[in-house]
């Protein structure tokens, strides 16, 4: 089939700037609804990519995103919640984005041209075929992420990636692609819209389901989670309390020695 980019069409809406608030805001649900939908259409290809996730990660390997502008932002994002989430080391779910950390928080727009360079970030994570690789682009076009894909299949490293156009160049060096198609933004190319909330939704399911996969969670809770605020420690306490029916004296008594919820609870259950 001949590659469309399909990110890059005219919107189905004109005279943006004439309309009301009330009419901009009801055009972009609507579009925000197609995201949803086109999501749905690719959970074979999500649940054949996490099945691989898991296998990698469980003999010793990580997991690794790549991406340029909202996309790269979007996977480092996802890799930053999985400490304080699951409680995992740091460098088990590692997100790269082109340009470095200074492109988190702003335009660094010729970052993404440099084929070469995902490559090199990822050697000095000393990425091995242990490991997995998602590239995340819109576009489905992005050098950086291209690239860095192409040189991790030399390398025997599995790839993957999500993009919102089909049968694009990204796709031909991804060993488990997903291309969820969105179709035309609300505003013409903007691909932070419906692609990047498409994206932020795979990316998603990719950890929670890897995570719970590998017995990071409880029943539905987050038992392996950082006490690292107020919050979290009181939902860690209400936690420990429903398991183990005990009052908030003694789950506050076990949380401050075991420092997490699976340790206070295990603990408790063994006495």
């Amino acid at each position: 089939m001949k590659f469309e980019k399909i990110t890059e069409k005219d919107s189905h809406y004109d005279a943006l700037e004439q309309k009301s608030v009330e009419e901009l805001l009801s055009g972009i649900h609507q579009e925000d609804q197609k995201a949803v939908a086109a999501v749905r259409k690719v959970l074979p290809q999500i649940e054949r990519l996490i099945q691989k996730v898991v296998e990698q990660v469980q003999n010793e390997g990580r997991l690794f995103y790549i991406g340029a502008g909202t996309s790269g932002r979007l996977g480092v994002l996802d890799a930053s919640e999985c400490p304080p989430t699951f409680g995992t080391p740091a460098e088990k779910v590692i997100g790269l984005i082109a340009g470095g950390d200074y492109a988190l928080r702003n335009s660094i727009e010729n970052a993404e041209d440099d084929s070469h360079q995902a490559w090199k970030d990822l050697s000095e994570h000393k990425i091995n075929p242990k490991d997995i690789i998602v590239g995340i682009a819109a576009s489905g076009t992005t050098p950086y992420v291209i690239g860095g894909l192409k040189d991790c299949q030399q390398n025997g490293i599995p790839t993957a990636c999500i993009t919102c156009n089909e049968n694009s160049p990204l796709a031909t060096v991804s060993d488990y692609p997903i291309e969820v198609v969105v179709g035309p933004e609300f505003l013409t190319g903007s691909s932070r819209m419906k692609a990047g909330t498409a994206q932020k939704l795979i990316l998603n399911m990719i950890t929670t389901a890897t995570m719970i996969q590998l017995g990071h969670v409880k029943g539905n809770k987050m038992v392996d989670m950082k006490l690292s605020n107020d919050k979290l420690v009181g939902r860690a306490e209400r936690m420990v309390m429903d398991e183990l029916q005990v009052p908030l004296a003694t789950a506050q008594a076990l949380l401050q020695k075991h420092k997490n919820v699976r340790g206070a609870i295990d603990a408790h259950k063994k006495q």
